[in-house]
């Protein structure tokens, strides 16, 4: 047995068993509704606050096969590169999903009447279209645990599709950070698939990333090469590089074989420092020359020289 609160038939609604029992005498609903399966139109909201599972997993795929197969639709072609399909639907989608865990605190009515006034009554995001709805997450192979999954659409086409869910989706997921808990929002993955991106995980941005370095490397090898290519075919000069470390070594060479002298010797003001080398720098004709002078009256006072020493 299925509880439904209202159901839907070729644009009629019905909300009772008692209205909805007229129409299961017609003929064409002998052909929508075949087999053994049994529901029951209540008009009563999910005892649930977290919300209640639709109950109909084991049915998808023979529920999907009838949308999908017998009236000949098909699934629309879609422009983003990774697509994803939700719990639920049958078909993949553009846009973008966020998973809620949560406390026994969370109430789905509560928290979608948040989302509606908070973000989809603004301008900006008035092409989005929400659903929310409690789903079962598979975590192994056998278990599987309730999650709260809200699916953002919008009307967006080209390169720009579901680029406002994306959005809108982060502007929740910031919002949740910050008054998740007084909602019983635990917490929060997101899912994403636009017209402008190359992933719908969040691992996007590391291969981005990687990518972006790799060619960047490659770029800048490229231009090496094409550098020395010219400089060899002499097109251009590359600026020349001195070393610090060889510059300083050759200035401390130069100070420790001290300055070079191209001059020339001078006997006053060039005095060498050794008394023996000052004695044999003049010669002996020199020294004959000068007693020649002064024997001779003609001579001149020499402060450097001491004739008491030369008399001893």
């Amino acid at each position: 047995m299925i509880h439904l609160r209202s159901i839907s038939i070729m644009g009629q609604k019905f909300t009772s068993d008692a209205a909805l029992a007229e129409y299961m005498q017609r003929s064409s609903a002998k052909l929508q509704f075949h087999g053994n399966g049994t529901f029951q139109v209540t008009n009563a909201r999910c005892p649930d606050k977290s919300g209640c599972e639709c109950g109909n997993d084991g049915e998808h795929r023979q529920i999907c096969a009838a949308l999908l197969g017998d009236s000949g639709t098909r699934c629309p072609a879609l422009v983003c590169k990774d697509p994803f399909q939700p719990v639920g639907h049958c078909c993949e989608i553009c846009g973008a999903t966020i998973s809620l865990e949560y406390t026994p605190g969370f109430n789905i009515r509560q928290y979608q009447n948040r989302i509606l006034r908070a973000f989809l009554s603004l301008p900006k995001y008035a092409g989005v279209q929400m659903a929310i709805s409690k789903v079962r997450k598979p975590q192994t192979s056998r278990n599987s645990i309730p999650v709260i999954q809200i699916v953002l659409m919008d009307d967006k086409t080209g390169s720009q599709t579901g680029t406002n869910a994306e959005q809108l989706a982060e502007d929740i997921m910031r919002d949740i950070a910050e008054h998740g808990d007084s909602f019983g929002i635990v917490t929060g993955t997101v899912q994403v698939a636009t017209g402008s991106n190359s992933s719908g995980q969040e691992g996007t941005i590391a291969d981005g990333t990687i990518a972006g370095t790799v060619i960047g490397l490659l770029l800048g090898l490229l231009l090496l090469g094409i550098m020395l290519l010219l400089h060899r075919k002499r097109m251009i000069r590359l600026p020349s590089v001195h070393l610090a470390g060889l510059r300083n070594r050759k200035e401390d060479q130069d100070v420790v074989a001290g300055p070079s002298d191209k001059g020339f010797d001078n006997p006053i003001f060039d005095m060498p420092t050794n008394s023996a080398e000052s004695h044999g720098a003049c010669s002996r004709e020199e020294a004959r020359k000068e007693m020649a002078s002064k024997d001779s009256g003609i001579y001149f006072v020499n402060p450097l020289y001491n004739e008491t020493e030369l008399i001893a």
